[in-house]
C-alpha cells in the first residue's frame, strides 16, 4: 500500500488503534475519513485536520482506494457455562459481518481506484486465543482466514 495521495476510510476512528492509524494517515498526506459509533469521539477525531471526514459516502469521496477495517468490540466472556449470547452475537456482527458487508459495499469502486487496497485489523489473539474473550479471538481468527481469501 502506498502512504501518501490516498483516501482512506478507517472504521473504528475515534478512538484506540482507529484514531492513532487515521491520524498518522492524515498527517503523512492522505485524505481520511473516519466511522464509528460515537459522533463526538468522531468529531474530536478530526479536530483541526482539514483533510479528515466524519461522513463515509463514496459519492462525497469519489477517490476512496483505501478501506482500512479496524472497527470492532470485545467482551468478557465465560464459555464455560450457560450464559446470555447477546454479547457474543453483537461481537460476531460487528467485528465479521461488518468488515464482510463493508468490502460487498466497496469492493467494485476500490476495484476501479487507482492504489486500491483493503487494510482487516485482526489481532495476535487470532492464533493464541484469549480465553475471557473466545468469542472476540474467533472473530479475529475468521478475520484473519477472510483476509486470506480476499488476498487471493
Amino acid at each position: 500500500m502506498k502512504t501518501t495521495g490516498n483516501t482512506i476510510l478507517v472504521t473504528g476512528g475515534g478512538s484506540g488503534i482507529g484514531l492513532a492509524l487515521a491520524q498518522r494517515w492524515h498527517d503523512a498526506g492522505n485524505k481520511v475519513v473516519v466511522t464509528g459509533r460515537n459522533a463526538a469521539k468522531l468529531e474530536a477525531a478530526i479536530a483541526g485536520r482539514p483533510n479528515m471526514a466524519a461522513v463515509a459516502l463514496v459519492a462525497k469521496f469519489p477517490s476512496l482506494n483505501v478501506l482500512v477495517n479496524n472497527a470492532g468490540i470485545m467482551n468478557a466472556e465465560d464459555a464455560s457455562t450457560k450464559r446470555d449470547l447477546s454479547q457474543a452475537e453483537a461481537t460476531v456482527v460487528t467485528n465479521i459481518l461488518g468488515p464482510i458487508r463493508l468490502i460487498d459495499a466497496l469492493v467494485d469502486h476500490l476495484a476501479a481506484q487507482d492504489g486500491a487496497a483493503i487494510v482487516n485489523v485482526t489481532s495476535g489473539l487470532a492464533f493464541v486465543p484469549f480465553p475471557k474473550a473466545p468469542t472476540y479471538s474467533a472473530t479475529k481468527a475468521a478475520i484473519h482466514s477472510y483476509s486470506v481469501a480476499l488476498r487471493i
